[in-house]
C-alpha cells in the first residue's frame, strides 16, 4: 500500500465577492443583432456554436465557436452573428469585479477573448445552467463556487488580472430582466411575459425594476426600441412602418406616437433633421 498527501500552502486571503446576476443559454438568427448597451457588470459570453462578433462603439471583434468573451463593466457593446449561420451562447452576468490585461491595449478596449480548455469551461457553465433551472436546495451556494472556480481559471489561462468594481446593489431579477430586454426588445413584450422570462411575480418585478432604475420595466423597453428606431432612422433607407416593425411596435402609429413623446419629434422630422434636410417637418 502506498499514498501520498498534498498539504494546502496557503489559503486565499482577502477572498472577493462575487456575485452571479444570471445565467441564460441564448440563440439568435442570421443577421441578428441586439442594440448597444453595456451594464455595471461583468459579462461573460461562451460561443456554444456559429459565429459573429461583439461590435464596441470603434471597432468590431470577431468571434467563433469556443472563445470565452469577457466584457468589463461599463463598455457599450452589442453582439450580432453573421449571415451565414446563428449564433448560440451562453452568457454569465457577474458583479463585484472587472478585469484588467498585460496588454495595455486590450485592457483598454475593456473586452478580451480567451480560447482553450473547452470541455472544462462548457462543463461549469452547464453546471450553472442545470443548477439554476432546476432550482434544487441551496443551488445558490453551488452556483456561486462554480462562477469562483471559472474566474480562477481564467486568471490562470490568460494573462488577467481582477480588480474589485463598484457595485450598485442591483437586484438580481432587475439585471436580468434588463439583460432580457436588451437581447429580446423586438418581441412582444409585456410586464406579464417579463415576469414569466424571470419566473418571478410581476408585481414584484415592477416594484424592483422601479427602485433599481427609476423607470418601469415597460418604459425602459421603449427607451431602448426607441434608441433603435434612431440608429435605423439614421443609417438605413427603411420607411417608418418598417422601422416600427423591426424595432418590436405593434404599431406605425403607435411607434410614431412613443417616439414622439420621447424626442419631442415625429419620427420623419428627426430622419430629416438627422440627414440634414432642415427644417424639420411636424410629419
Amino acid at each position: 500500500m502506498s499514498y501520498e498527501v498534498y498539504k494546502v500552502k496557503n489559503y486565499p486571503a482577502g477572498k472577493m465577492t462575487f456575485k452571479l446576476l444570471y445565467v441564460t443559454r441564448s440563440e439568435y438568427d442570421r443577421g441578428w443583432h441586439s442594440t448597444q448597451h453595456s451594464h455595471h457588470f461583468t459579462e461573460l459570453f461562451y460561443i456554444v456554436k456559429g459565429q459573429g462578433s461583439f461590435v464596441l462603439p470603434d471597432h468590431e471583434i470577431p468571434v467563433k465557436e469556443n472563445d470565452l468573451v469577457i466584457i468589463n463593466p461599463n463598455v457599450e457593446h452589442t453582439e450580432k452573428s453573421n449571415w451565414k449561420d446563428s449564433l448560440e451562447y451562453i452568457a454569465l452576468g457577474v458583479e463585484g469585479f472587472s478585469f484588467s490585461h498585460t496588454d495595455e491595449t486590450e485592457s483598454q478596449m475593456g473586452l478580451y477573448t480567451y480560447q482553450g480548455e473547452r470541455e472544462d469551461i462548457l462543463f461549469y457553465l452547464n453546471k450553472l445552467l442545470d443548477e439554476i433551472q432546476n432550482n434544487n436546495a441551496e443551488y445558490e451556494i453551488i452556483c456561486q463556487n462554480i462562477i469562483e472556480i471559472l474566474i480562477v481559471k481564467l486568471k490562470r489561462g490568460k494573462q488577467l488580472t481582477i480588480e474589485k468594481a463598484e457595485t450598485r446593489n442591483i437586484n438580481k431579477a432587475t439585471a436580468f430582466i434588463k439583460y432580457y430586454i436588451n437581447q429580446n426588445y423586438r418581441d412582444l413584450l409585456t410586464l406579464d411575459t417579463l415576469a414569466e422570462a424571470g419566473h418571478i411575480n410581476k408585481y414584484y418585478l415592477a416594484h424592483t425594476f422601479k427602485k433599481d432604475m427609476g423607470i418601469s420595466p415597460i418604459e425602459y423597453l421603449n427607451k431602448i426600441r426607441i434608441r433603435e428606431a434612431k440608429t435605423l432612422l439614421d443609417t438605413t433607407d427603411y420607411n417608418i412602418a418598417e422601422i416600427a416593425a423591426i424595432t418590436g411596435f405593434s404599431s406605425q402609429s403607435f411607434f410614431a406616437q412613443a417616439f414622439k413623446r420621447a424626442t419631442s419629434q415625429t419620427p420623419t422630422s428627426y430622419r430629416r433633421v438627422s440627414k440634414g434636410s432642415y427644417p424639420p417637418l411636424n410629419t
